[in-house]
């Protein structure tokens, strides 16, 4: 069911669906929710609640999800999150660990940017100011998505083009942000809850070392490499990391 919720003056809109385990799916930006629809209709015995995220402040997003939750009368999750999804799931650990029962990172990163990195996003704001956000969400659609999955479903890349919907001043809110998100390899040596780490063998924008950082977590890491999978990995797979997901479920939670 679609729906929406009026935070802090911003109209958050989200979907819910099923029953039981109550799990919060946070999206890759410029995606929208519909990038966990594939996941959530192979995924039995869960309360699934995505909401978009319309901002890209880190701790805004985690701050409108903890009012999301409390409208929704969630006291505490399971959360999950792809890429920049994943970043907001750090910030919910630094300032609601109370309420989050495990962590489910997908082709997502402790690591702030790179100097290189931090050069490339002062290209992408230059390039979105210029001539807005065409070019650059055709280059992140193509690029992002696995090539294993542009073989075998062509049609994938128009398909996840057409949910990147972001106006250029929100883009380059995105591109501020993720430069200047922190280092989050602290928060991982604090997580006490169990995290689940999924990463694209594919994946141009994080890579399988990245993420192996996350076996740091007191709480304890199931890691998993996907070879064949990119960035966008459970819009690519949506079976396969589900049935991941699934089973790291029915182990005991925090």
């Amino acid at each position: 069911m679609n729906r929406v919720y009026n935070s802090n003056g911003a109209t958050l809109a989200f979907r819910e669906t099923g029953t039981g385990i109550p799990v919060i799916f946070l999206h890759p930006t410029p995606l929208d929710r519909d990038y966990w629809r594939p996941l959530t209709e192979e995924l039995g015995g869960v309360r699934a609640t995505v909401p978009d995220a319309p901002v890209l402040k880190m701790n805004q997003i985690a701050t409108d999800v903890l009012a999301l939750m409390d409208h929704l009368e969630i006291a505490d999750a399971v959360f999950a999150g792809c890429s920049i999804g994943g970043y907001v799931l750090l910030e919910l650990w630094r300032i609601a660990p109370q309420r989050m029962n495990g962590l489910a990172f997908v082709c997502s990163k402790p690591q702030p940017d790179t100097e290189a990195n931090q050069a490339k996003r002062a290209a992408n704001i230059a390039q979105l100011r210029s001539d807005g956000t065409a070019a650059l969400f055709d280059g992140m659609a193509r690029n992002l998505t696995g090539k294993t999955a542009q073989e075998r479903h062509p049609g994938m890349v128009a398909e996840l083009r057409a949910r990147m919907t972001l106006s250029t001043q929100a883009a380059i809110a995105v591109q501020a942000g993720l430069a200047a998100r922190p280092d989050s390899l602290p928060t991982v040596s604090a997580i006490t809850a169990p995290v689940l780490a999924i990463a694209g063998g594919e994946d141009s924008a994080v890579t399988p070392a990245e993420m192996e950082a996350f076996a740091s977590a007191p709480g304890g890491c199931e890691y998993h490499l996907l070879p064949d999978a990119g960035h966008f990995a459970a819009y690519e797979q949506p079976q396969k990391v589900a049935a991941l997901l699934a089973e790291w479920l029915r182990q005991p939670q925090a």
